[in-house]
């Protein structure tokens, strides 16, 4: 049997000045490997800020049995998929004085204490997620994709002495070098799935959006041609790519207020509902996992010490303030609303990425999800056993469905674990990364 594939991993779509990437098929792999090759293993770290009331947050239970809190709730669907991790500490997060959030950012996923500074000398360390995509990013087109939802600073003091760049920042390519995160929708829609001709005029770019034309309009006749060519089970893989891809096109297109959308019962959203750009983010990353465009990504819900307020929870005070809760009850109150709906977006992604089938296994089994927060108790700016969340299987390197209790291990020992499972050996990482963190397979 023949080692070439019939189609290469890199085709593109074609048309009428647009170029669409499209999914992994099996048209697209060896014969020969098929059943042997395992599906890529992809990692997304999701940041929110301000950490998390923390009595509403830990199940009382450990290994298989445990219950989920009211916080975690949303996560009942893939609950069999999750591992809660309590008891690990990022201490190299621990500001210079005041300037918590902002410190605690910056070190989210490098665990390097950061230079206190509101200049342009900034330095901490260069994050996980890079390592891994120095190790993994020659692979796809994008070595990594950052996403977030609030634009930041460029510089200045965002926090008590400590520059911008560490409080809008989670991805850092070096100690001095902030990976900018996009954080509007339409803008991250075209870089990854249309509008990266280089040959494409503007004219021809101007002429298509006149028409309201999609990308996959402009594709179709390449597509049809493509489909004549594939199997039952890549052409379903096609269906629900197109699928994916039209319904968030149709999304972000309604939170501009342009595009094929106007009509008496589809009145375009506002552009700045975190709910909308947070849903259209987190499908971006599941469509983009899909294509095999990138395999690390970085999600930012908001920045470091955000000041959102969340009225549509029936919340008016801004989310920092909450955070500082005096030990009042109602600011209890109003965090455990803003946690749950927090996780509730995390669930969402776990269950679409669940909801793609690969060879042998879903999306989400072939991935290592991790979600958590710069600190613990906002009121009290803890570093020690911080919120996190582990979802996924990373290709059968984790063992999930169970919450693991450990006692204050450094949050790097976690991160060299999971460079581990993506190939990237490492014994030491960040300021206090000692070794594997032990436990993930069972």
């Amino acid at each position: 049997m023949s080692r070439t594939p019939a189609l290469s991993r890199r085709t593109l779509l074609r048309g009428m000045g647009a170029l669409m990437a499209l999914p992994l098929l099996d048209v697209m792999r060896p014969r020969t490997a098929r059943a042997a090759t395992p599906a890529p293993r992809r990692f997304v770290a999701f940041y929110t800020p301000c950490g998390i009331h923390m009595p509403k947050w830990t199940p009382g239970g450990e290994g298989a049995n445990f219950s989920l809190t009211p916080t975690l709730a949303s996560l009942a669907p893939v609950k069999g998929d999750l591992l809660v991790l309590s008891g690990l500490d990022n201490l190299p997060g621990k500001p210079d004085g005041d300037g918590h959030h902002a410190a605690a950012t910056s070190a989210f996923l490098s665990c390097v204490k950061a230079r206190k500074t509101e200049g342009t000398n900034i330095r901490t360390g260069i994050s996980m997620d890079q390592v891994m995509a120095n190790a993994l990013g020659k692979a796809t087109r994008y070595p990594s994709l950052e996403l977030g939802i609030d634009q930041g600073k460029g510089i200045g003091n965002c926090d008590s002495g400590y520059a911008c760049p560490y409080a809008n920042n989670i991805a850092w390519a070096g100690p001095s070098t902030p990976v900018p995160k996009e954080t509007k929708p339409r803008a991250a829609f075209e870089r990854l799935f249309a509008d990266f001709d280089p040959n494409v005029t503007q004219a021809e770019l101007a002429k298509r959006k006149a028409y309201g034309l999609s990308i996959i309009d402009a594709v179709r006749d390449d597509a049809k041609s493509l489909q004549g060519k594939l199997g039952t089970t890549d052409k379903r893989k096609l269906d629900e790519y197109f699928t994916g891809v039209r319904e968030l096109e149709l999304r972000v297109n309604a939170m501009d207020g342009t595009g094929p959308t106007c009509g008496a019962a589809m009145t375009p959203a506002d552009s700045d509902d975190v709910r909308e750009k947070t849903k259209a983010m987190l499908d971006l990353i599941v469509l983009a996992f899909q294509c095999d465009l990138t395999r690390t990504c970085t999600f930012m819900l908001g920045n470091a010490r955000s000041t959102r307020v969340y009225s549509f929870l029936g919340l008016s005070g801004e989310h920092h303030t909450y955070s500082h809760h005096q030990r009042v009850q109602a600011n209890y109150d109003a965090l455990a609303k803003i946690d749950k709906w927090e996780v509730e977006q995390f669930s969402y992604l776990l269950q679409r990425m669940k909801g793609v089938q690969e060879e042998g296994g879903t999306l989400l089994d072939h991935s290592a999800v991790y979600f958590s927060s710069e600190i613990a108790d906002g009121n009290m700016h803890e570093h020690k056993n911080l919120p996190i969340l582990l979802a996924g299987r990373a290709g059968g390197a984790i063992a999930p469905g169970r919450h693991i209790r450990y006692g204050g291990q450094p949050l790097a020992n976690l991160y060299i674990a999971l460079l581990g499972m993506f190939g990237v050996s490492a014994t030491s990482f960040g300021d206090d990364g000692t070794g594997p963190l032990p436990g993930l397979r069972a």
